[in-house]
């Protein structure tokens, strides 16, 4: 697809391709939308449409840069040419008093280059942006608009009175892309010209589309208010809409979506299936401007001719910088601005397009959300949906990008200010990884986001925290997140897995050759696998009667436990459970936020190894697409605290080494009965029915594998994806069982929060001062070999050789579960007082093979 090239266009005074398919013809057919006007009209427009309750049909053109990427010579030419127009209707005189506004987002860009066309007139544009410490100078409603409140925010207050000497001679020339009805234009003059009177305004438009009913406005307007309007335009013509145009329109963009979606899901997402070749985001290159000091980003608060002196000589080596970083000689390059700020990437594109051989294009994002079709005759071919990134005044809400995808570009120079260089930007959902699913190359420019002296740079919120450069921010050599159903059986929105596909490796041992070597210091638990147990039928009963019994129970407890990560750690945060026991609690966690607050929480799952560490190239990954603070470790359960303990160590060893910082190395747990964190569902010691099972309640992955010769320097730690036992996979069913008791436990779940986060939560680690007792009493020596809790119990009889199970005095269903896998293994079940878990599994101390009998049952220690 290569929407933006078929369709014809301006090119200067010559037309680039043969006008084979009018781009507005595909809306005109099914709407009766006509479009008269002179003969270059049809080149100049195209017709698409858009969700707006207030109008159908968009007119796009091919020459301002916005939804079409064209030359910016031609679109800065086409400013020029019309500000070259207004200064000879003004007179030299009177060009130079003139004053140019601009209307947001859409005209920002053309306002500032008719600016640049009469040569020495100061340039404002509106803004959606408010900045505090800058006064407002008017404001006004856009009412066909997208977003429709503008605001006037100049840093001089005497921009809009006609100079310091308050000249009324001083015209007003105000600038937007299309003239239609002229309701915005004519309510701006009039709101302006009672706090600003003036004798002349000039209003300047790329088309001129009144109908003959609006065409005697003007003149009326004029006599009005007792001033002189004058109109110019590049080209004149007229939209004929006929009856009924606003439902059908409004019925035809929601009959395209439906079918869109129907038929190719993904494509809706990202707004244009990627380039299969470019499965991965490339690596993406921050380019250091070197934007000249005191030269503001854009007209937000006023642009003058000593501010068009210092950027214009700046321009060349600016240019040469983005050159150099594109590397060797791309074919087509797109520089893509960003909203209102589309001057600067248009003069650094203008720059561009004189000093390399590659044909460059001109584009910028917008807010205006408008249906792609890719079809020939329709001027919206393709569209890119990323979230808003530069924290709205208005709050969150997704953003544009048109005809980028598909457009065979080579490289996309992204540009945007410091403002919207935020961690949204590169996140998960980002612009920037969007770019990168459709061309080789993104490069970033950030221009600094001018504040004006006396202003307040707004403090950013935590949901759009300003993005650090990591020294490797996009690291080539580390994959995509592994996903459902290539791998593990969970949906692939559920969690991404930042881990490699070990699936095809053996890796499998007995159980008893495993322990055998882990407790001769002959090999680490993680370089091995145990031998999946496959459950009885019997086994398999007590799962789902312990399920059906404690639904509601661990429903309460995935309220609770991220209802207070919410509370205390911000509305979006990134869950990164540890694998393979925190997965299926971030995906419960992940469900509680969409379902209870609407928030599409992004969910990784890495692995951490006792001894080991957590892995680094996943926290590098990490880092490099999301803030670290927004990053919430979660698990399953605690037991002594040894996770806790390593993960802490593990992130400081990291951050000192690796040089980035904002990693929290506290956990968020289901259940804490070792009171080793602050943050979890509840410190019962109770039955989790995820630890009943291994991979089949797991998405069918194994526990991770961290061996020299499987994973390098460069890899992410290992794991396998159980497919052949699908058969047996009950992950879903565990999932949807919770899931369908959080609406129960709502209630429960708010007044408990309410408390906890009002509590004495700090750790007591009781339960390693328990495991420290009874490592003790029972001649073990060795508290690794001590697995305190239901659920470590369990991985115990299930994965490891097992000595005896303490249990306490009195405990009943929870521990049915434990009392069967004991019994099927010849395990022992003593009960005990006073102790602070409903049960503790004993490795077998000292092991050797001899500790398992000819029928593979323990066998006690002489």
């Amino acid at each position: 697809m290569d929407g933006p090239r078929r369709t014809g266009c301006v090119t200067g005074q010559r037309k680039e391709t043969a006008n084979v398919v009018w781009s507005g013809s595909w809306v005109a057919e099914r709407l009766g939308v006509e479009l008269a006007g002179d003969g270059e009209l049809r080149e100049l427009l195209g017709l698409a449409l858009r969700r707006n309750p207030k109008r159908a049909h968009l007119l796009v053109s091919n020459v301002l840069g916005k939804h079409v990427p064209q030359r910016p010579s031609v679109v800065y030419g086409a400013g020029v040419e019309l500000g070259r127009r207004v200064r000879k209707l003004l007179g030299e005189s009177g060009a130079r008093h003139a004053v140019v506004l601009g209307y947001a987002e859409t005209a920002t860009g053309l306002g500032h280059a008719v600016a640049d066309g009469l040569g020495s007139a100061p340039y404002l544009h509106s803004t959606r942006r408010p900045v505090e410490g800058v006064a407002s100078a008017g404001g006004f409603e856009e009412s066909h608009s997208h977003a429709t409140s503008h605001l006037l925010l100049p840093e001089d207050p005497d921009l809009l009175s006609g100079g310091a000497d308050n000249s009324r001679d001083a015209a007003l020339v105000l600038v937007d892309d299309e003239f239609s009805t002229g309701n915005t234009v004519l309510n701006t003059i009039r709101a302006l010209h009672e706090r600003y009177p003036r004798k002349r305004y000039v209003i300047v438009a790329l088309v001129d589309m009144r109908s003959p009913a609006d065409q005697g406005r003007l003149a009326e307007f004029a006599e009005e208010i007792g001033a002189r309007v004058d109109l110019v335009a590049r080209n004149a013509g007229t939209v004929r809409l006929p009856e009924g145009v606003l439902e059908k329109g409004q019925a035809l963009v929601a009959e395209q979506e439906a079918a869109q979606a129907a038929a190719e899901p993904r494509a809706q997402e990202t707004g244009g299936a990627a380039d299969p070749r470019r499965a991965l985001p490339r690596p993406h290159t921050r380019i250091d401007l070197r934007w000249p000091a005191g030269v503001p980003d854009g007209g937000r608060h006023g642009f003058t001719p000593a501010h068009r002196a210092l950027l214009e000589p700046a321009l060349p080596a600016m240019a040469d910088r983005i050159a150099q970083a594109l590397g060797e000689q791309p074919r087509r390059v797109l520089v893509l601005g960003f909203e209102e700020l589309m001057y600067a990437p248009l003069r650094l594109g203008t720059a561009l397009e004189e000093r390399i051989g590659a044909e460059v294009r001109y584009s910028t994002t917008t807010r205006s959300p408008v249906l792609a079709v890719d079809d020939p005759g329709y001027a919206i071919r393709t569209r890119l949906v990323f979230p808003a990134h530069d924290a709205p005044a208005d709050g969150p809400g997704d953003r544009y990008a048109y005809n980028v995808a598909g457009g065979g570009f080579d490289a996309v120079v992204l540009v945007v200010d410091s403002t919207a260089d935020t961690d949204v930007l590169h996140g998960q959902r980002g612009l920037v990884r969007q770019l990168a699913q459709h061309t080789g190359h993104v490069l970033l420019a950030v221009v600094p986001s001018y504040v004006p002296p006396g202003a307040t740079a707004a403090e950013p919120s935590p949901s759009y925290a300003p993005h650090r450069p990591h020294p490797q921010e996009e690291p080539s050599m580390l994959p995509e997140p592994l996903r459902g159903p290539a791998f593990s059986s969970y949906a692939p929105d559920e969690v991404g897995w930042l881990l490699q596909d070990l699936s095809d490796t053996p890796l499998e041992a007995p159980t008893e050759e495993r322990e055998e070597a882990i407790q001769s210091g002959g090999a680490h638990y993680a370089e091995s696998l145990p031998v999946e147990y496959q459950p009885s039928e019997e086994y398999q009963d007590l799962f789902k009667a312990a399920l059906d019994l404690s639904a509601a129970r661990i429903a309460r407890a995935v309220g609770t436990v991220t209802e207070t990560v919410l509370a205390e750690r911000g509305p979006r945060p990134v869950l990164v459970s540890l694998a393979r026991a925190g997965t299926p609690v971030g995906v419960l966690m992940r469900r509680w936020a969409r379902l209870r607050h609407g928030a599409d929480l992004p969910h990784y799952a890495v692995s951490i190894v006792r001894g080991r560490g957590i892995d680094a190239n996943a926290l590098r990954w990490l880092a490099a697409h999301h803030n670290p603070a927004d990053v919430v470790f979660v698990d399953g359960w605690t037991g002594k605290g040894a996770i806790t303990r390593e993960l802490a160590a593990a992130i400081a060893e990291f951050e000192a080494s690796d040089g980035t910082e904002g990693f929290n190395p506290e956990i968020a747990v289901l259940a804490d009965p070792g009171g080793c964190v602050r943050t979890y569902g509840t410190r019962e010691d109770f039955l989790i029915p995820s630890a009943c099972l291994n991979s089949t309640v797991s998405g069918l992955i194994s526990r991770t594998v961290l061996r020299a010769d499987l994973v390098g320097p460069d890899d992410f730690h290992g794991a396998k994806f159980y497919r052949e036992l699908a058969g047996s996979d009950v992950s879903g069913h565990f999932l949807d069982t919770v899931t369908d008791r959080f609406g129960d436990v709502a209630t429960a779940v708010d007044a408990e929060v309410k408390e906890l986060l009002v509590a004495d939560r700090a750790p007591t680690w009781e339960g390693w001062a328990a495991v420290e007792r009874i490592s003790e009493e029972y001649g073990i020596h060795d508290v690794n070999l001590v697995k305190p809790g239901v659920g470590e119990t369990t991985r115990v009889l299930l994965r490891r050789v097992p000595w005896k199970i303490l249990a306490k005095r009195g405990a009943g269903a929870d521990l049915e579960h434990i009392r069967l896998l004991a019994q099927q293994r010849g395990v022992p079940v003593e009960e005990v007082d006073e102790l602070p878990y409903t049960c503790v599994g004993l490795i077998h101390p000292k092991y050797t093979r001899g500790a398992t009998g000819a029928d593979g049952k323990a066998v006690e220690t002489k």
